[in-house]
């Protein structure tokens, strides 16, 4: 049992390390040409290859802020994934079931963050904000999911926002998890609240910035 959780911790770390670096290169540089796209198809995998081992870690050491991280992760990855592969297939695809499954999952696992944190402030551990908040984040996602499917979205190009949204969302669980782990070797000691959210006060403002400036009403 131990070699197998030094597999999925191994290729979790991995995953993670490929997923932030490539994710930085792409948060800086040019969108949408073929370095952007090679580039992205590399953080992809490296980030479900994070997502998915940090299920089974969690599972294998019960953790659930690894496996919040884990659900994060795949969903923010697959959905703006997803988007992008739907949009190339052709304007007359629809989401297939796959889309709705993993919509779902996000569905299920933002209420259940949500209650834990409810759970862990009534409790007076304020660490149960940051379960609120990445739960809220989730859920409100799952929402533009249901009006995209529906045909309710408010922009044309709904599909290059999600897919912007999912990936920089992806990335900030990846620059969370690489904070938290190394925390212990900053010189300044901060809170594991402000630790935990300091990626998503930062990128979140830039997500809304390059959704106005790329949507096309």
């Amino acid at each position: 049992m131990d070699i197998l959780f030094k597999i999925f911790l191994t290729l979790h770390i991995m995953g993670g390390s490929v997923g932030l670096f490539t994710g930085t290169i792409n948060l800086v540089r040019k969108k949408g040409d073929k370095k952007h796209k090679l580039t992205g198809k590399i953080f992809t995998w490296g980030m479900l290859t994070a997502g998915f081992s940090a299920l089974v870690l969690s599972v294998m050491h019960p953790n659930y802020f690894l496996f919040m991280v884990g659900v994060f992760t795949i969903y923010m990855v697959g959905t703006g994934y997803r988007y992008i592969y739907i949009k190339l297939l052709g304007s007359d695809r629809r989401p297939a079931i796959i889309d709705r499954i993993i919509t779902a999952s996000m569905l299920l696992a933002g209420l259940l963050f949500i209650g834990l944190g409810i759970k862990n402030l009534i409790a007076q551990n304020y660490f149960g904000i940051v379960f609120i908040v990445f739960g809220g984040v989730g859920l409100s996602f799952v929402k533009s999911d249901f009006d995209n499917y529906k045909g309710k979205a408010k922009a044309k190009n709904y599909w290059l926002l999600a897919h912007l949204q999912r990936m920089t969302g992806a990335y900030i669980a990846a620059t969370t998890a690489f904070l938290v782990v190394n925390a212990k070797y900053s010189p300044v000691e901060l809170p594991g609240v402000v630790v935990w959210l300091l990626p998503t006060a930062i990128l979140t403002p830039l997500i809304i910035s390059w959704s106005r400036k790329y949507e096309v009403k």
